[in-house]
């Protein structure tokens, strides 16, 4: 089904100008994304996270925010599935934020790493018992013959940690991407929306720019 510009949303937020900008990319996220929690519901923190191949070929999928901060965005996965094994081939992704509410977009890209095995423990420590079951039970990415076998596994797992905490699954952990370019986007009337890029210049400095839409 198509749509024609002149049945599309016009947007008519305020813009954004040099001036509003903080001088630091993260603190300037930080202030959008605190936005974002107040107008957004339900998971603000919902990025598609893109990766690609060793040869280039890219896939990309939605993925849940756990933490930011001058380090980079730290986000969790089975490091056997799709994005993992491509990250270990290409440790280079990118982020992209959209707040429809607010007619707000965050992109981010930079190089991707693990996190620590103690960040990723404490993380793990604090999701629901089911969940931490599933990421033992579940082969992220893997052909599955049927929705029973998953269901058979998630039992066996279930029966195993009876009784106890469920341990990190060596196969999941968390991973950072430690950014070297920020676009901040912001929807205005006309198309002409409002674009701003910060990029890293060789002594390591933020540097900013308007992009054209």
């Amino acid at each position: 089904m198509s749509q024609s510009d002149k049945d599309r949303h016009a947007y008519r937020q305020a813009g954004l100008f040099r001036h509003d900008l903080a001088a630091d990319p993260f603190e300037q996220f930080r202030l959008w994304f605190a936005e974002a929690e107040a107008t957004e519901p339900p998971e603000p923190n919902a990025m598609t996270l893109a990766t690609a191949s060793r040869d280039g070929r890219p896939s990309a999928r939605m993925v849940l925010l756990k933490g930011v901060d001058e380090r980079g965005f730290v986000f969790y996965t089975n490091y056997e599935s799709r994005k993992g094994h491509e990250l270990a081939e290409n440790p280079w992704g990118a982020l992209t934020f959209w707040w429809p509410h607010m007619a707000r977009q965050v992109r981010v890209e930079g190089y991707v790493e693990k996190v620590s095995p103690a960040e990723s423990d404490a993380y793990f420590r604090t999701r629901p018992r089911g969940s931490q079951i599933g990421a033992w039970a579940s082969p992220q990415s893997a052909v599955l013959p049927s929705r029973a076998e998953l269901e058979t596994r998630y039992r066996e797992y279930e029966a195993r940690f009876a009784g106890r905490d469920v341990p990190r699954p060596p196969h999941w952990g968390g991973y950072r991407l430690v950014p070297h370019t920020f676009e901040f986007w912001q929807g205005r009337l006309n198309r002409l929306h409002d674009r701003f890029r910060y990029r890293r210049d060789e002594s390591g400095a933020w540097i900013i720019e308007r992009l054209a839409p």
